[in-house]
C-alpha cells in the first residue's frame, strides 16, 4: 500500500478492468509457483518501524512533511497521520555483521532522524499508541498530504456508507464515532519481514499465526487511547475497527473484515492471494500498463502491480508479500501484530524471539498447527491484546496457561533452538532472548510500565489525567533514548 497514487474518481469500468487484471496476476503467480521461479537461496529478514512525532511537551506534532524534508533519506516515508513517520530498515541476512551490527544500524538511523527532526521542532517516539493523543487530534486535518491516504479514506467510507463506530471496554470505557479513518493513524507498529521459499511459506505463515498471541502478550505497549485506559494492546481492536468497511448489516451477513486474522491454516502462499481476490472488493482499482503474462513469456519478471496493491489494502496480522528485488521475485511473511517500541533493544529481542520460534516450530515433526485449532490461535491474539503479559493463553499439551509459564517452560527453549539452527551462536542469542526471559520473570512490558507510571504520577501529584499522561510520555521518551529494555525501567 506504500505507493503514491493520483487523485481521481473511479468508474465502473475501472473496477471491471481491475478485477480482470487481478485475476491475470493471480494466474501468473500460480504459473510462477509451478515453475519454481522464486529466489530462495539467500533468504533475508527486514524491519519496518512506525513512529509518532511529538513536540517539546510530548503532545502530537503534525509535522511529518517538514521532518521528512529535514531527514532527507529515502528509507523514511510518511504514514497515514501527519504525526506519523515510518523507517524501512534495509533487509539483511539474520546473522549478518555480528551481534551488534543490526542494533547499531537502527540506532544510528533513529538518532540521525531525531537530530534532524528537532530542526522542525519535533521529536520521535516509538510507542504503540501515543498516550497524549486526543480524539480531536485525529480529525480530517490530520491525514497526511499524500493523495493515496485521502483516496483510501474516501473509498472506505463509500463502502461503509456511515461513520465508524469505535468501542472498547477496559479499565475505562470508550464509545465514539469517527468520520475519517485517521484514528487508524494512532496505531504504530513494528513489522518483521521474513523471506522464505514458496515451498516453506505455508509452514512459516502457520507458525507465525500460532504465536501471534504470545508475541502481543509479551510486547504489549498500547494501554491508552484518547485519555482512556483500555486494553494492554489497544492497537489491535482499534485497528480492526478504524478500517472496517462493513456496516452492521454486512457484518451480520458474515462478510470478512479487511483487518483480518484469517480463518484457516493454509497449504500454500497462493491460498492467501486467492482469498484476497475472492473475498475483498478493490478499494483502489488502479491498473498499470504491464501485461503480466506477456512479461513472463518474454523472460522478464512481472511486478503483479494490481495483486500487490490489492494485498496492501487487506490488513492481515501476518500478511503475504510478493516483491521483486534485484530482478528476482520472492515471497515473504510480514509479521504485523506488534506495537512499536519501547526501545531498539526491546524491538530486536522481539525479533529474535519471532525468528527463532517460527524456525523451530517449522522444523517440528508434528507441527503446532496440526494440534491447535485456528480459532484458538485467534482467541489467543485477542486475549493477549486485552490482558497483556497476564493473559491466559492456550497451547497444545499445556492447556490454558499464563504467558510467562508458557514462554519460560516451552517457547523460549524453542526460540533458542531456532536461532541456533539459523546459525546464531549462544553469545549472540542469549542477550537477545534474555530480554524476553526477564520480561516473563518480572511480568513487565511497555503496557505495564505505562499503566504503573501513569497511576504513580496521578496519585503522587493529584494531577489531571491528561497532564499525568503527558508527564508519563516525557519520561518514556527519556528512557527510550537510554535503550535499556523496558522491564528495567523504574517507576518513580
Amino acid at each position: 500500500m506504500g505507493r503514491d497514487v493520483p487523485a481521481l474518481v473511479f468508474t465502473r469500468e475501472d473496477r471491471r478492468r481491475y478485477r480482470i487484471k487481478m485475476q491475470q496476476c493471480l494466474d501468473v503467480l500460480a504459473q510462477m509457483l509451478r515453475e519454481d521461479r522464486f529466489e530462495s537461496e539467500r533468504p533475508r529478514v527486514g524491519l519496518e518501524i512506525e513512529l509518532n512525532l511529538v513536540d517539546g511537551e510530548a503532545e502530537p506534532a503534525m509535522r511529518n512533511s517538514e521532518v521528512l524534508e529535514a531527514i532527507a533519506d529515502p528509507a523514511w516515508s510518511t504514514e497515514l497521520g501527519r504525526f506519523n513517520l515510518e523507517i524501512n530498515v534495509p533487509p539483511r541476512r539474520l546473522t549478518e555483521g555480528g551481534p551488534d551490527a543490526w542494533e547499531s544500524e537502527i540506532r544510528a538511523a533513529l538518532n540521525h532522524a531525531e537530530e534532524r527532526a528537532t530542526t522542525a521542532d519535533a521529536h520521535l517516539i516509538m510507542v504503540g499508541i501515543l498516550p497524549t493523543l486526543r480524539q480531536e487530534d485525529v480529525g480530517e486535518g490530520a491525514l497526511s498530504e499524500n493523495a493515496r491516504y485521502r483516496m483510501l479514506n474516501d473509498q472506505v467510507f463509500a463502502a461503509r456508507g456511515e461513520d465508524l463506530r469505535i468501542e472498547m471496554d477496559g479499565v475505562d470505557r470508550l464509545r465514539t464515532y469517527a468520520d475519517t479513518i485517521t484514528p487508524e493513524a494512532a496505531c504504530t507498529s513494528t513489522q518483521f519481514h521474513l523471506q522464505v521459499s514458496p515451498d516453506e511459506f505455508a509452514r512459516y505463515w502457520n507458525a507465525a499465526q500460532a504465536i501471534a498471541g504470545v508475541q502481543v502478550a509479551l510486547a504489549a505497549n498500547s494501554p491508552f487511547l484518547f485519555g482512556k485506559e483500555l486494553w494492554h494492546e489497544t492497537r489491535i481492536p482499534l485497528f480492526e475497527q478504524a478500517t472496517d468497511t462493513r456496516p452492521q448489516e454486512i457484518k451480520a451477513q458474515g462478510v470478512r473484515p479487511r483487518v483480518w486474522f484469517g480463518e484457516r491454516w493454509i497449504t500454500s502462499v497462493f491460498d492467501l492471494f486467492e482469498e484476497n481476490l475472492r473475498y475483498f472488493p478493490a478499494l483502489l482499482p488502479l491498473c498499470d500498463e504491464q501485461d503480466p503474462a506477456q512479461t513472463l513469456d518474454e523472460g522478464d519478471i512481472p511486478e503483479l502491480g494490481e495483486l500487490t496493491l490489492h494485498n496492501g489494502t487487506i490488513y492481515r496480522w501476518n500478511r503475504p508479500v510478493y516483491a521483486v528485488a534485484h530482478d528476482q521475485p520472492h515471497v515473504r511473511v510480514e509479521n504485523r501484530c506488534l506495537p512499536a517500541g519501547p526501545t531498539v533493544a526491546d524491538t530486536l529481542a522481539n525479533g529474535a524471539f519471532y525468528y527463532g520460534l517460527t524456525r523451530a516450530l517449522v522444523e517440528e515433526e508434528r507441527p503446532v498447527w496440526s494440534r491447535m485449532s485456528f480459532q484458538a490461535a485467534e482467541d489467543n491474539l485477542h486475549a493477549a491484546a486485552r490482558f497483556g503479559i497476564d493473559a491466559p493463553l492456550y497451547w497444545p499439551g499445556m492447556g490454558e496457561v499464563p504467558v510467562p509459564e508458557l514462554v519460560l517452560r516451552r517457547l523460549l527453549p524453542l526460540a533458542h533452538r531456532g536461532l541456533e539452527q539459523s546459525g546464531m551462536d549462544a553469545t549472540w542469542r542469549e542477550p537477545l532472548l534474555g530480554v524476553i526471559e526477564q520480561r516473563c520473570v518480572t511480568a513487565r512490558n511497555g503496557a505495564v510500565w505505562q499503566k504503573e507510571m501513569f497511576h504513580h504520577i496521578s496519585a503522587a501529584d493529584h494531577t489531571d489525567r491528561h497532564e499525568a499522561l503527558r508527564r508519563m510520555t516525557r519520561q518514556y521518551i527519556d528512557y527510550m533514548h537510554l535503550n535499556a529494555p523496558v522491564h528495567t525501567w523504574p517507576v518513580d
